[in-house]
């Protein structure tokens, strides 16, 4: 494959990362576990921070004794999205702060190549995003609707941009930008370099234990950001 030594691809999480939807999609799924299956759901048990809607569907239809069918979470995650629609406009949430000058900033750099790298199903991605007046940053990205490991989503996003740009980014020129462990192995599973931000469930010192190359406490200091990820090798 062709390589352009030039640019970098950067990779984006959602939740936590770009925004907090002020849990309204944690709701969602309890709205989605009541209209689909008549189940009150209270989450309990079940692992959010980090991981695919589809592992989070097939993790409550398991707890709640039904069968984890491709069409049961299916039918869950269709209830999700319609009730997601509803409660994005009743919770307070917000961009993260600096994301939003940060991204203007590299969306106009000739030398970089912004995608979204998230365990969101992409219409999922696509309502939290255009809500919060960010989704026209990302020409592409890995959802999980690729994948519900998500770990496997690195190599979904690499060749996606390829098939897009017609070169490849060779890893040491890829950043995955995530606020949780699971993004940091995410980006080291494709060699990519992690850029761990501190604006979700974990704190910085929780997050450095798992050795991401950059860690910021958020984006707001967008000099100091562009400078280390930028800086001459």
């Amino acid at each position: 494959m062709e390589t352009n030594l030039s640019r970098r691809l950067l990779l984006f999480d959602i939740d936590g990362t770009l925004l907090t939807s002020a849990r309204a999609g944690r709701q969602a799924l309890i709205d989605g576990m009541q209209s689909q299956f008549g189940i009150k759901e209270d989450l309990a048990g079940v692992s959010l921070a980090g991981a695919t809607d589809g592992a989070i569907a097939k993790a409550l239809l398991a707890k709640n004794g039904i069968p984890v069918t491709q069409e049961n979470a299916a039918c869950l995650l269709e209830g999700y999205l319609r009730h997601l629609s509803e409660r994005i406009r009743c919770h307070p949430g917000n961009l993260m702060p600096g994301v939003l000058e940060l991204l203007r900033h590299l969306c106009l750099r000739p030398d970089c190549v912004l995608g979204l790298l998230t365990g969101n199903l992409e219409r999922g991605a696509k309502i939290k995003l255009t809500f919060y007046g960010a989704w026209h940053f990302f020409v592409f990205g890995a959802f999980a609707d690729d994948h519900d490991n998500r770990n496997e989503l690195g190599n979904v996003a690499r060749v996606r941009a390829y098939k897009i740009y017609g070169f490849e980014f060779p890893p040491e020129h890829i950043y995955v930008f995530g606020d949780t462990p699971s993004d940091i192995h995410c980006g080291k599973a494709i060699n990519a370099r992690t850029v761990a931000v501190a604006t979700g469930e974990y704190s910085a010192e929780e997050l450095s234990q798992f050795q991401p190359d950059f860690l910021f406490k958020n984006l707001l200091d967008k000099r100091r950001v562009l400078h280390l990820l930028f800086r001459p090798e």
